[in-house]
């Protein structure tokens, strides 16, 4: 029975092994033996891969819709934030190592907390992710590379289910960094991981106490470790048309004018989702959240 379990267990991994090898080989023709000055490590990257492909195909079975609007170029690509426990990083990065030719690391900002996470955060920075400064970000726009950003901050992953899908009052920094680099800004709408899980209160007042940015509590944590896992809902992603920065505006732009432009990148996103909420796969959670926020 083990021996049977084992089998089953290698297969899963290795099932999507030619995917990845394809994948491996267009990141090292991409980076090929250089040092990234921020830890990005491609060996690294396909031993993740290994293991996350089957979650992202699999289990969460992703599909992605609008893979034809994203072209060989960096952009700084803005989602929504969803899921509780931030899985939608690693999904939308997956999407753009394996559904989106040719193969790219994003490079995904990280709040400054999850730095001081032992293990953790030298595993995230081995598979793309960046402190989320601003001298980070342009020094890999210079690069060519893509910065993933979720304006939402902790406050797009800190809510209770009644307010589910509700995207919160985007960050500015994304759009000057933008307008210095030049580069496009690409809009996700990210849908399915809210009901990873469906039963979700931020006691805001205690997470403060505890210094911590968030501290999402569900049913599913008297289970304990084995309650951090997520439930299987189906996840689409939705990547809208690149936006251009407006060339009127500089730099040294004023808050308003550059709020303006932040609201309409917002939009964009927001759009995207309630478009998905509308065409995506049935999960039996949809009906909890859909109660709850009634």
């Amino acid at each position: 029975m083990i021996k049977d379990l084992l089998s089953s267990t290698n297969f899963i991994f290795n099932r999507h092994e030619n995917e990845n090898e394809r994948v491996y080989q267009e990141l090292k023709e991409r980076y090929g033996n250089n040092r990234d000055p921020w830890g990005l490590n491609p060996e690294k990257s396909k031993k993740t891969l290994k293991y996350v492909t089957p979650l992202y195909r699999d289990y969460f079975k992703t599909r992605v819709f609008g893979a034809e609007n994203v072209e060989s170029k960096p952009y700084i690509i803005i989602s929504n934030h969803t899921g509780q426990i931030p899985f939608d990083g690693m999904i939308i990065t997956c999407a753009f190592l394996l559904d989106i030719q040719p193969a790219r690391v994003l490079r995904a900002m990280m709040e400054r907390f999850v730095t001081t996470i032992p293990f953790f955060s030298s595993f995230v920075t081995q598979n793309g992710g960046v402190l989320g400064d601003r001298t980070n970000c342009n020094e890999l726009l210079s690069r060519g590379e893509s910065v993933l950003v979720f304006p939402e901050g902790v406050r797009g992953i800190s809510k209770n289910t009644s307010n589910f899908y509700e995207i919160q009052d985007f960050t500015k920094g994304f759009y000057r960094l933008a307008l210095k680099n030049d580069v496009e800004i690409l809009p996700v709408g990210v849908v399915g991981a809210e009901e990873f899980y469906p039963l979700t209160y931020h006691p805001k007042i205690i997470a403060k106490m505890l210094g911590l940015p968030a501290l999402p509590l569900t049913p599913s944590l008297v289970a304990g470790p084995l309650g951090l896992l997520p439930l299987p809902s189906p996840v689409d992603l939705h990547i809208g048309k690149p936006i251009k920065v407006n060339p009127d505006l500089q730099q040294s732009a004023n808050e308003e004018d550059i709020i303006n432009e932040v609201r309409s990148i917002q939009l964009a996103v927001e759009k995207l989702v309630q478009n998905g909420l509308k065409n995506r796969r049935p999960f039996w959670a949809q009906k909890i959240v859909e109660k709850l926020k009634t």
